[in-house]
């Protein structure tokens, strides 16, 4: 007989809570595990086949029992900590390093920047390559450390691979979306229309989590306020691509809204690199197009 896959339901309970629940899934004999983690809170695991209604079960009991604290409900992350977002910070500075080093900023910006008219004559590689280049080093750093923490953000959430399958969709949904409006006599560069696509579904993800739980939904909309503030504060400064900020982060809250609603349990791990390769092939193949 084969190995039972076990996947985490909860994570960082306390230990009342975790026993409430692991006595509360033995009555209805379904397969768990408590496991104390190294920050010293508990994990919750089932096996998988019995992760759905798991789930239903405790729900109903924590419905049945308002004054016991807990843990948002939806989907858990079972990759621990990620640190992706700073080898993504990190790409984007050998980017820019590459492109100063060869001397030649203004025609890579004119051959791989997100054209408006270029892109509607269906050269789209340029809403991938767009997202690489930087005008200055200020541009850089600023797009360094969004994508750093909020990439990082999303792929605790998402994983690893999937993550930023959904980052780099919508930043290529942004511009391709900013070249619709402009139609022509518009170019733009940077990272910051998927940094602010991840900032969208980080708030469509902590949306609907709060959603779910009866006491928390007045407080759902302060995700997506906050998501705005932001557009508004680190979005609309001088030479800021407001539009594609915006798009972006439309695109984002679209495709975390997605996530969140069909995705009822963490993508396993080969899935995550079957994401994470298509993301590579995506940039690696933009960049080849025009040569």
């Amino acid at each position: 007989m084969g190995q039972i896959n076990m996947i985490e339901l909860f994570k960082d309970l306390g230990e009342d809570e975790a026993n409430s629940y692991a006595l509360t899934l033995s009555a209805y004999n379904i397969s768990h595990r408590v496991i104390k983690e190294r920050s010293g809170g508990l994990s919750l695991y089932v096996d998988e086949w019995n992760y759905e209604k798991a789930l239903d079960i405790i729900k109903r009991y924590i419905e049945e029992n308002r004054s016991i604290n807990h843990t948002d409900l939806g989907p858990k992350d079972e990759y621990g900590k990620t640190f992706t977002g700073l080898w993504a910070a990190t790409i984007l500075l050998v980017c820019y390093i590459v492109v100063v080093a060869c001397n030649q900023n203004e025609s890579i910006i004119r051959t791989y920047g997100s054209s408006a008219s270029h892109i509607l004559r269906g050269e789209l590689y340029r809403t991938a390559t767009s997202l690489m280049l930087h005008t200055n080093a200020l541009h850089l750093a600023g797009n360094m450390v969004g994508i750093a923490l909020f990439g990082t953000a999303v792929c605790s959430v998402a994983g690893w691979g999937v993550g930023w399958v959904m980052i780099l969709a919508s930043g290529i949904i942004g511009n391709t979306a900013n070249a619709f409006l402009y139609r022509a006599g518009h170019l733009s560069i940077g990272a910051s229309t998927a940094v602010f696509g991840a900032i969208g579904i980080l708030c469509a993800q902590q949306f609907l989590k709060k959603m779910r739980s009866r006491g928390y939904r007045m407080k759902a909309w302060l995700p997506l306020g906050g998501g705005l503030a932001l557009l508004g504060i680190l979005g609309s400064g001088e030479n800021s691509d407001i539009m594609a900020h915006l798009f972006g982060f439309v695109a984002g809250i679209s495709l975390g809204g997605f996530y969140a609603l069909l995705i009822k349990k963490p993508a396993k791990k080969a899935w995550q690199f079957v994401c994470f390769i298509a993301v590579l092939i995506v940039l690696v193949v933009a960049w080849m197009v025009p040569i």
